[in-house]
């Protein structure tokens, strides 16, 4: 067994994307491996094959390696649902809700899990690239870290430091970070990689020159910025993608704590949508279609919903015809009533909904973590050749009321979502609704968009695609042989 651990010197520097494309050149070579990363903190969030869930970027490096995604391989995920607390996952599963400090005093405990996860990947694989989470160099969190050189040392493995040069600063970036750990983990930083770099190398080798003279490490390679890259991100809210003139104009909001925002990739690459995030304090656009995304505080995402004075603009939309759709917290947020009695998405308490769906919703323990299927009931679909709906479930709540009796599926037998009488407003519990081709054109042609322009994307093939790309610039641009000495090939 080998382990390779992939740091960076920020938040979003690109380990992500390196630790998937070291992931897909392993695995094209015929190589058993695996990704593992010990800790993320992510509101964008995948269901396992072991009915866990683990961080999405996670489950995209799995698909890398041609694996379905574990809990094993994200053992520690921090859900944030306040800018001071969180809900902590182990190895899958809720383990409670914690504030900042709380989890700082309870790493220490944290590690047995990680290093069980570890250990458990590592008997089944050959190989394991693990990811860190943000810096090895943040000092004020130094103390039983286990999200990167804590695991490191722990594990006894190399690490890979990658630095974004598009930012600026880069090799201030790498010399600084090398200062301020400590001697035995200067010792296991194997060498760089430079990220997101334009222009023409040869600019560039005098810097490489020095930063190998400087710090007596090698310089693995140089990565290109990758125009057009779409690939499942950490947290981040992507920007929308470009579309034709005429499109179908969908609106998101984004809200404080949305989750699985990773829904609305498919539609950010269908040439026929115009889609647009909204954030706080902009003007809401006039629109085709509104789609109110998951939420990990349902509650606290609804008041700040009404703050913004989207009801008021959702009321607009709607009387001139607009569609409304909810997706998970989205949906609840329709109905007429939320209640968290246990307070175990925030403060207990009650929050009127919307009120557009006769439904109520109930905050309950024990998270709903399954892949679903089944035929949309949509009426441009229905009938015996309706489109099939795949996706997966990731919600506390029980939602109950007469707007049930108008499902939008039947998944796996079981009635999913509401649809209005009016069939204006449409809600489902089921994430990734759009990755299947001909179920996002039948959502889309009943939000109007017109039948001749049915182009959705094959998004799994998509991801695929890209991935692909990502080892091509591994094998393009790094210095493979030397990957191969330090991986033990």
């Amino acid at each position: 067994m080998a382990t390779l651990m992939v740091q960076g010197t920020t938040s979003d520097a690109g380990k992500t994307t390196v630790v998937a494309a070291l992931c897909r050149w392993l695995a094209r070579q015929g190589v058993s491996v695996a990704p593992f990363k010990p800790q993320n903190m992510a509101l964008n969030s995948a269901v396992t094959v072991d009915g866990g869930e683990i961080g999405r970027s996670t489950a995209l490096q799995a698909l890398a390696c041609g694996l379905e995604p574990h809990s094993d391989m994200n053992p520690v995920l921090l859900k944030p649902q306040s800018d001071r607390g969180a809900q902590v996952i182990l190895r899958g599963r809720v383990h409670g809700n914690m504030d900042a400090l709380d989890y700082h005093a309870y790493k220490a405990e944290a590690m047995n899990s990680v290093m069980q996860s570890w250990q458990a990947l590592s008997a089944r694989y050959d190989m394991v690239i693990a990811e860190g989470a943000g810096s090895p160099a943040e000092v004020n969190l130094r103390a039983n870290d286990i999200a990167n050189m804590g695991f490191a040392e722990a594990a006894d493995c190399p690490v890979l430091l990658v630095g974004d040069i598009d930012k600026g600063g880069v090799f201030a970036q790498l010399v600084g970070t090398l200062e301020l750990i400590s001697e035995s983990e200067r010792a296991r930083t194997a060498g760089f990689v430079i990220n997101r770099f334009r222009g023409d190398i040869a600019l560039l080798e005098p810097g490489l020159d020095w930063l190998r003279e400087r710090t007596g490490k090698p310089v693995f390679g140089v990565l290109p910025y990758l125009h057009g890259l779409v690939i499942d991100s950490e947290d981040s809210v992507a920007a929308a993608g470009t579309s034709e003139a005429g499109a179908l104009k969908v609106v998101v909001p984004v809200l404080p704590r949305i989750s699985n925002h990773n829904d609305f990739d498919p539609l950010r690459l269908h040439p026929g949508v115009d889609l647009m995030f909204v954030g706080p304090d902009e003007p809401i656009p006039p629109a085709d279609l509104i789609i109110l995304p998951g939420s990990k505080s349902t509650r606290h995402d609804l008041s700040w919903l009404k703050q913004q004075g989207w009801p008021e603009a959702i009321r607009r939309h709607l009387r001139y015809g607009g569609k409304l759709l909810g997706i998970c917290g989205g949906f609840q947020m329709l109905g007429q009533r939320v209640d968290d009695p246990e307070g175990l998405e925030g403060e207990p308490g009650s929050t009127e909904g919307l009120g557009w769906l006769a439904m109520t919703t109930r905050m309950v323990p024990g998270k709903q973590l399954r892949y679903v299927s089944g035929p949309l009931n949509l009426a441009a679909s229905g009938g015996e050749n309706a489109p099939i709906m795949q996706g997966y479930e990731m919600h506390n709540g029980v939602t109950e009321g007469p707007a049930l009796a108008r499902p939008v599926a039947e998944l796996d037998g079981r009635p999913d979502g509401a649809i209005s009488e009016d069939g204006q407003i449409l809600g489902t519990y089921v994430h990734g609704l759009f990755d299947e081709p001909e179920a996002c054109e039948a959502f889309l042609q009943w939000a109007g968009l017109k039948t001749g322009d049915a182009r959705s994307v094959d998004y799994q093939a998509h991801r695929l695609q890209q991935l692909d790309r990502l080892a091509d610039q591994v094998e393009q641009c790094l210095d493979t042989n030397a990957l191969k000495r330090q991986l033990g090939l």
